[in-house]
């Protein structure tokens, strides 16, 4: 079991990760979807920016509740409800920094009998609080490699 430093660690790097990968686009790169039905890279840092609160809320239940129930979120319905296009993918990159620097903090001063802890997922059933933390961790470098592909295809990489 890693420890809750190894686990804060993780889960902030995604945020530097996030950023470090679409330094330098301009508003016309990260809007184009140069891949047929692909987003965008904005899209992608506002499916990110509007999950972290998501993810937060699921952490923050099993630290504090017992038992917690933890939503499923369907990101198809995200996309389709919200103009990711108009965003701002400054705003969108602080929303994430802002949740990963808090809740890294937080994760950092978890105790062992803490990360046991409990709660149930609404489609994947029974996870502890560790098992919520490494999805959660995993979420930004699952999407990385979507913006590298766009980079590349932009001649960016």
């Amino acid at each position: 079991m890693p420890s809750a430093a190894e686990l804060a660690e993780a889960y902030w790097k995604g945020a530097v990760d996030l950023r470090a990968a679409v330094a330098g686009m301009s508003r016309a790169q990260l809007i184009a979807r140069p891949i047929p039905g692909r987003w965008s890279t904005l899209e992608v840092l506002a499916h990110l920016a509007d999950f972290e609160p998501v993810f937060a809320d699921r952490m923050l239940r099993v630290i504090a509740l017992p038992d917690p129930l933890m939503l499923a979120a369907d990101e198809t319905l995200f996309t389709k409800a919200m103009d990711y296009h108009s965003r701002d993918a400054e705003e969108e990159l602080a929303m994430v920094e802002a949740t990963r620097k808090k809740y890294a903090r937080i994760i950092r001063g978890l105790t062992p009998e803490q990360l046991k802890k409990t709660g149930v997922h609404s489609t994947r059933g029974l996870q502890t609080l560790e098992q919520v933390i490494v999805s959660v961790t995993h979420h930004i470098p699952h999407h990385l490699p979507f913006v590298q592909e766009k980079r590349k295809a932009l001649g960016l990489a």
